[in-house]
């Protein structure tokens, strides 16, 4: 069940993102809105739009998030490889996005002391970090 949600989330989130799908959208809007007319502007002509666009949304949240999880975890995959394979980086800073937010903060703030930009502006601790490669 979870490889078809996968399979078919990527497809859909693939093709939402496109042109055609937009045009679609837009096409579906524009066609609702000459039709209103035609239904005098009617509760049904308007509960039609916005139940329709409704669910989209609300299974679009889905997909999208899917695939967000999806690519969170690769790009999070990759960073640690480089990690690994870089002889200068520190290990420990493999699985750190599943630290606290607090945690997060301070380990932060420990590097930008470290790296001596305490006020958030100093462009040499940039300098010193690329040197150290």
């Amino acid at each position: 069940m979870e490889r078809l949600f996968e399979t078919v989330a990527g497809k859909v989130s693939g093709w939402a993102g496109r042109p055609p799908a937009f045009i679609l959208a837009l096409s579906v809007i524009i066609v609702w809105g000459v039709t209103g007319p035609i239904f005098h502007y009617s509760d049904t002509w308007q509960l039609i739009i916005n139940t329709g666009t409704t669910i989209v949304t609300f299974l679009m949240v889905f997909l999208i998030q899917n695939a967000q999880n999806r690519d969170g975890s690769a790009i999070q995959a990759k960073l640690d490889e480089i990690i690994r394979a870089t002889t200068d980086a520190r290990n420990g800073f493999i699985g750190i996005e599943n630290l606290m937010q607090e945690e997060l903060e301070e380990l932060k703030v420990a590097l930008k002391k470290e790296c001596g930009d305490d006020e958030g502006g100093n462009h040499e601790s940039v300098e010193r970090l690329l040197n150290r490669l």
